[in-house]
């Protein structure tokens, strides 16, 4: 008997994943990565490196921002390193058009360093943070991905080698069936062996044959079960997982372009910005106005002094007194009689030639009155001086007058505050307004007698020296008549015995003497005591009542008369005039 059975080189079998693609090469291909899965380790390795690549990049933008903020840095310090400093020089130096453009250039290349600073703040913001975060969860995504495909591969090679070892099973039974048939049939033409025997190697040969059978339907079953879960795999999970990772990998490469455009978004976004700070520095270097510049170092230079005429020959041939020429430069003004030794060096000077004398006052250790600088040079020096004081004045009036209604806001409500508190700094501030004023007083008339606005040099010398420092004034009036200016706005001076010679008295001055006393234009009262202890001025008391000979010329002073023999200036501020417009020229006193 024959027992029929299938034996296990006949079953058809899909063996190991290198060799299971071919049976899905028929399937139509996708442009997913479903081709790529028996390249699942080269996936794992591409994935790797795309993750690289985005961190290397965040490593570069980062490495741009800080080059970015250096830059802004060393512009920023290379602005302020070139800007004026304050109370100094270089300031006074920045009023010509020239240097003012530069001043805007380095104003305008702080701004420029500025916007250095937004494309910093914005790329770290913008595409370092973004890609930080986003790298952070292209990880954790990546490896559950993975981690998926690797679970799912281990399931495979289990059901795979449950096969094996299934059909190594129905193989060795089969085998044990053929012996087991082989052995029954010897058994059975064998005319020597017994009938038991024949019927035990019978049942022994079906016995093996129902072994068979038993391990061909198990083998069956696990290849059918085999084959599900190969088709599952190799066309549900796997191309799940691979989906999944493509459009992860798909993802970040988009988000690298984006990151890329925005790169180059920021630095177009402050383009704008950047070419205002260009066309003001270009509108600044077109402001240059050489003409400005040239008028403008006149107006700072200029000394007032006329070129000086021809020099006059002098014959010294003939024996006879020789003077020295009117339009020499000699410092012949307030000198005697000029009588030069034989031999002697004439003092003459070719005034566009003439060096700084060794003696020559040194910057801030001029007289208050500048009178060692030329006439322009001091008209403005003066002005800036009364700007100034002017400007003090204001201040300490702003003091006051907030005091002033601090004080009214007290004594309408004393629970606020003590009103007799703030009078002892209302004192103050008017004594120091009362100063300034004074100050003003006295270079106001500086400047006037500068600017010519006083009739005469010697009236006006007297006011001063009645005013401030009476001892000075006969020095400083020589020192001024005897000074030279020199094309780089300082004096020189002549160190001879001439300038200590006492000018001789004129028929001018004898004439002067006589002069009829000044008719009186008015009255006036004195409002505060003054002491007149300097030369030309004259002591009054508060309340008193005293003659107008002379008004206020703009000086600040007010030039009065109590008797014939008492009559001299006193601070315009300290009386109250009454002006007679019908006075006439004669006067009776009391």
């Amino acid at each position: 008997m024959e027992l029929a059975f299938t034996r296990p080189d006949k079953v058809k079998l899909l063996r190991q994943p290198g060799r299971l693609i071919h049976s899905i090469a028929g399937q139509s291909e996708s442009a997913a990565w479903n081709s790529l899965q028996d390249q699942f380790d080269n996936l794992e390795k591409h994935t790797q490196w795309g993750i690289d690549v985005l961190e290397k990049y965040i490593k570069f933008v980062k490495e741009r921002t800080e080059i970015e903020l250096s830059y802004a840095k060393q512009l920023r310090n290379l602005s302020k390193k070139y800007q004026p400093k304050k109370n100094s020089k270089e300031e006074e130096e920045y009023r010509y058009t020239s240097t003012r453009a530069f001043l805007a250039t380095l104003n305008e290349m702080n701004d420029y360093a500025g916007q250095h600073e937004v494309i910093s703040e914005n790329m770290t913001s913008l595409i370092i943070g973004e890609l930080t975060r986003y790298v952070q969860e292209l990880k954790q995504e990546r490896k559950l991905h993975f981690h998926d495909g690797r679970k799912a591969q281990q399931h495979i090679e289990t059901c795979w080698k449950q096969l094996e070892a299934s059909k190594r099973r129905f193989e060795r039974d089969c085998k044990e069936a053929d012996r087991a048939q082989q052995y029954f049939e010897k058994m059975d033409a064998d005319i020597n062996v017994t009938k038991a025997d024949v019927e035990k190697a019978r049942q022994q040969a079906q016995l093996r044959h129902q072994m068979a059978e038993d391990s061909k339907a198990e083998y069956s079953s696990t290849l059918q079960k085999f084959n599900s879960e190969q088709h599952d795999h190799y066309y549900t999970h796997i191309p799940n997982i691979f989906q999944k990772i493509q459009e992860m990998e798909e993802r970040r490469i988009v988000r690298i372009g984006e990151s890329m455009k925005t790169f180059a978004e920021v630095d177009r976004q402050v383009i704008p910005i950047i070419g205002k700070c260009l066309d003001e520095i270009t509108k600044a270097a077109e402001s240059v106005d050489h003409k400005s510049d040239s008028q403008m170092v006149i107006e700072a230079y200029k000394s007032g002094f006329e070129p000086p005429g021809d020099v006059e020959f002098e014959d010294f041939t003939q024996p006879m007194k020789r003077t020295v020429s009117e339009s020499s430069l000699s410092n012949s003004r307030g000198d005697g009689k000029y009588e030069p030794k034989f031999g002697s060096k004439s003092k003459g000077k070719l005034w566009p030639f003439i060096k700084k004398n060794k003696l020559s006052l040194k910057l801030g250790a001029g007289p208050e009155d500048f009178s060692n600088l030329p006439p322009e040079q001091r008209r403005k020096k003066l002005q800036q001086k009364v700007d100034e004081l002017n400007k003090d004045i204001q201040k300490e009036m702003d003091q006051r007058d907030a005091l002033t209604k601090m004080k009214d806001v007290y004594i309408k409500n004393p629970q606020m505050g003590d009103a007799a508190s703030v009078d002892h700094r209302l004192s103050e501030l008017e004594q120091n307004i009362e100063k300034l004023r004074l100050e003003v007083q006295k270079f106001e008339g500086w400047l006037a007698e500068v600017e010519g606005r006083l009739p005469t040099r010697t009236e006006q010398a007297r006011r001063q020296s009645g005013l401030y420092e009476a001892q000075n004034t006969s020095a400083v009036n020589s020192c001024a008549q005897d000074r030279e200016s020199s094309p780089d706005g300082s004096y020189t001076e002549e160190q001879s015995q001439e300038t200590e010679m006492k000018v001789p008295a004129t028929d001018f001055d004898d004439e002067f003497d006589d002069e009829e006393p000044l008719p009186t234009i008015g009255t006036c009262k004195a409002l505060y005591t003054f002491e007149g202890q300097n030369e030309g001025t004259i002591s009054v008391a508060e309340g008193e009542m005293l003659y107008v000979i002379e008004e206020d010329k703009g000086d600040g002073w007010t030039r009065i008369r109590r008797n014939e023999d008492e009559e001299g200036y006193v601070p315009t501020s300290y009386v109250e005039v009454y002006l007679d417009k019908n006075a006439k020229g004669a006067m009776t006193y009391i």
